[in-house]
């Protein structure tokens, strides 16, 4: 555990080398959601995981949810851990904007980007009727995970289901969570793809009120999260690599993407086919490569 002033954020780490890894989760995961990718990385590279405020072993943070505001949180954390040290930033999903915003912020800090499938900020600018919605529902379904959480249902939830009990954990997110028991599924899905001497923990996790909270306070979040990174800021000759997902495009990249990596003279964009959005799941070795790729260029 380590002190960023009055909080506390859970780091992990593993290996050792010159530059350290720094992974960076997405909106809602936690340092667990690196560990099909930490460990082989850990083989040659110093390694650094960590929960941001309100997530996985970290406390929260009231308010504090903005990418602009995690940054702030990363570079603490990094004053405390490597000191001045600069580090590789790899980030999924909204942890992607995370290390994009703290490169601009801090950017002496920064010597590699790895950007894993992430999110897609035009998505959450001048959002349609429709996505506002789905925003919405999102952060009800979250604060509606709290209360259920306090209830202890979650608990016992994700316990059967942790123990093989599919049909009674399936039918409390239905009466729960509506049509957002489709998202339950899908979550259930990607969790049982992590090593399963993990699940444990992350049933713990989000048997806490704050995981929920947490995450309703970064989805209300995005829409300004999104604006908080200047678009046009070069990234010079800065490594830089962005694994893609495919599966949704049917195999090509999503543009955005392809259009970042084009940021950096030395950036480039690699397409995961057959991955869904958690890449680091679904084709861990790419994310690997990708790591290895801009370590060497670093030296």
């Amino acid at each position: 555990m380590v002190s960023i002033g009055e909080r506390k954020l859970h780091v992990y780490e593993q290996g050792s080398g010159p530059v350290a890894v720094v992974f960076e989760a997405g909106i809602a995961a936690s340092s667990l959601s690196w560990s099909l990718v930490q460990r082989p990385v850990a083989e040659f590279a110093r390694t650094i995981s960590y929960d941001r405020a309100g997530f996985g072993w970290s406390d929260g943070a009231g308010s504090h949810a903005t990418a602009a505001d995690a940054a702030q949180d990363l570079g603490r954390m990094l004053d405390a851990v490597v000191g001045q040290e600069r580090v590789i930033l790899v980030g999924h999903s909204f942890g992607g904007l995370i290390t994009r915003v703290f490169q601009q912020q801090r950017p002496e800090r920064v010597a590699g980007l790895v950007l894993v499938d992430p999110v897609i900020r035009a998505e959450w600018k001048g959002m349609s009727a429709e996505r506002t919605a789905m925003l919405g529902r999102g952060v009800m379904l979250s604060r509606r995970g709290a209360t259920l959480a306090r209830l202890g249902i979650v608990k016992m939830a994700l316990k059967l289901l942790t123990s093989g009990n599919q049909k009674i954990p399936k039918m409390l997110a239905k009466l729960s969570a509506g049509r957002g028991a489709s998202v339950t599924d899908r979550l259930v899905g990607e969790v049982r793809k992590m090593p399963k001497e993990s699940w444990p923990a992350i049933a713990q996790h989000w048997s806490e009120p704050e995981s929920f909270a947490a995450m309703a306070r970064n989805l209300e979040g995005l829409p300004v999260s999104v604006t908080q990174l200047d678009e046009q800021q070069l990234l010079g000759t800065l490594p830089l690599r962005i694994v893609s997902s495919g599966k949704a495009l049917g195999g090509r990249p999503n543009p955005e993407h392809v259009q970042d990596a084009a940021m950096s003279e030395q950036g480039q964009c690699v397409v995961a086919a057959e991955a869904g959005h958690w890449v680091q799941l679904d084709a861990p070795e790419l994310v690997v490569a990708a790591i290895r790729e801009v370590l060497q260029i670093v030296g």
